[in-house]
């Protein structure tokens, strides 16, 4: 069954989640105060109204706890709303709340009113970017929690020729290779520990984000 998703807020983070997981098949009910938003993402959402989602009455008939994740996307223009909505979503049931901020102290009383998770879509980004930037070679994926990541990195040249049981890569970078992106064709096999890596092969990896500097300089 497709996953049922509730999206408060249609700015840019929240209009780009709705149409993202709307493509990927999920029934998505999309809210906003603001009609022309409204009328955009019922192009493509299960759902779009037009509603004031820090009215207690109007929300709970939206019946939050049969969501699977309620999204509160509203941004920095509604700090207040946005402390609110989460609260309210909390107190009707919801099972998974996460909320939106772009501020530490917004952060820390999100939390405190009951968001499961809290992310910072600008944040994020600039620390993706900036990693861009600095390691070229890296195309970054995906965040495994707080401490793991997940990327896809272009083999270099001192591990050309050379198996994976060669490198060690577990035991010198505390590095673990998922699978790895054929340069000839692109597909995406399973590590074989003795065969030799070859130029323009990608490695997908799972690290902590320390050990992509240190792998870089030390192969």
């Amino acid at each position: 069954m497709e996953q049922q998703i509730m999206i408060v807020g249609l700015g840019q983070f929240g209009m780009s989640l709705a149409r993202t997981l709307s493509e990927k098949g999920a029934e998505v009910l999309a809210i906003d105060v603001r009609k022309d938003l409204v009328e955009e993402a019922a192009g493509f959402v299960t759902e779009a109204l037009v509603m004031d989602a820090t009215d207690e009455q109007q929300l709970s008939r939206l019946q939050p706890a049969k969501r699977d994740v309620v999204v509160c996307a509203i941004g920095e223009e509604s700090r207040e709303s946005s402390i609110v909505c989460t609260a309210l979503l909390r107190q009707m049931g919801a099972p998974l709340v996460i909320a939106r901020a772009n501020q530490q102290m917004h952060e820390r009383i999100l939390r405190l009113v009951g968001a499961h998770q809290v992310i910072n879509p600008e944040k994020e980004f600039g620390k993706r970017f900036a990693q861009r930037l600095i390691y070229r070679d890296v195309f970054p994926q995906t965040t495994l929690g707080d401490d793991l990541q997940l990327n896809e990195i272009r083999v270099q040249p001192g591990m050309v020729g050379k198996s994976l049981v060669d490198l060690a890569l577990p035991k010198r970078f505390g590095v673990m290779v998922a699978a790895i992106r054929r340069s000839q064709d692109g597909r995406l096999v399973q590590p074989s520990p003795g065969e030799a890596l070859k130029e323009g092969d990608h490695l997908v990896i799972v690290s902590e984000e320390s050990a992509i500097p240190n792998l870089l300089k030390g192969v």
